[in-house]
């Protein structure tokens, strides 16, 4: 498997903020920062459990959380900004096919090797541009997170948005979080409930390596 990069790769984080200044409410589970992801290491690039986001998307964002605040829910954020080192650590990671530690977790039913090829994991990131999240919500009232029929991160048909074979309430959840992400701006991608990248993206050629740290914004 050989990576393929653009050339266009800027360290210049002045387009970019801390998502929780603009949604205060969120709840943040970066996962990458993290030991419990599909690699099982802390991702190359996380020096911070942090969000980050372009201030379009950030501010698309923040609608979408007061839309789904009124209703009671609270939104929840995995992942935002993604450095493009980190990428190279999933690439690297899929190269090196003996480290298979974290498969029952997270693609307990497919060979690493075709997590590629099947649309799981990109050699190059939306979020490396700096306007796509993971995100799911919680009920404000229990304080649990929705039953989304999948958890993220889960490789597999049945993390698909359209998947239909779960429960009724499963995929009105779903559809919920998804008609208010894309009603603010957003757009789905075919395999992952919880993945939106910003429709009218401010970098689209761009990939970021600078870290995610929020010492690298500029004040």
């Amino acid at each position: 498997m050989k990576a393929e990069y653009r050339n266009d790769l800027s360290m210049d984080p002045s387009g970019f903020v801390l998502l929780s200044d603009f949604v205060p409410s969120i709840i943040q589970e970066i996962r990458y920062y993290s030991t419990y992801n599909f690699i099982g290491d802390r991702i190359d690039g996380y020096e911070e459990p942090c969000a980050l986001l372009t201030i379009e998307a950030a501010r698309a964002l923040k609608s979408a959380a007061n839309e789904l605040f009124v209703k009671g829910y609270r939104l929840k954020v995995f992942d935002a900004y993604r450095p493009a080192c980190s990428v190279r650590h999933f690439v690297l990671w899929g190269i090196e096919d003996q480290d298979t530690r974290m498969k029952p977790y997270f693609y307990p039913d497919l060979d690493k090797q075709v997590l590629f090829e099947e649309g799981y994991i990109a050699k190059q990131s939306s979020h490396s541009r700096g306007s796509a999240i993971d995100l799911t919500f919680l009920d404000m009232k229990t304080g649990k997170e929705l039953d989304m029929g999948s958890p993220f991160d889960l490789f597999s048909e049945v993390s698909h948005p359209d998947y239909k074979a779960i429960t009724e309430e499963q995929y009105e959840n779903r559809m919920l979080l998804q008609k208010a992400m894309v009603r603010n701006g957003f757009e789905p991608i075919f395999c992952e409930w919880w993945h939106f990248m910003l429709k009218n993206e401010p970098y689209p050629d761009t990939y970021f390596e600078f870290p995610v740290s929020s010492r690298y914004l500029r004040k």
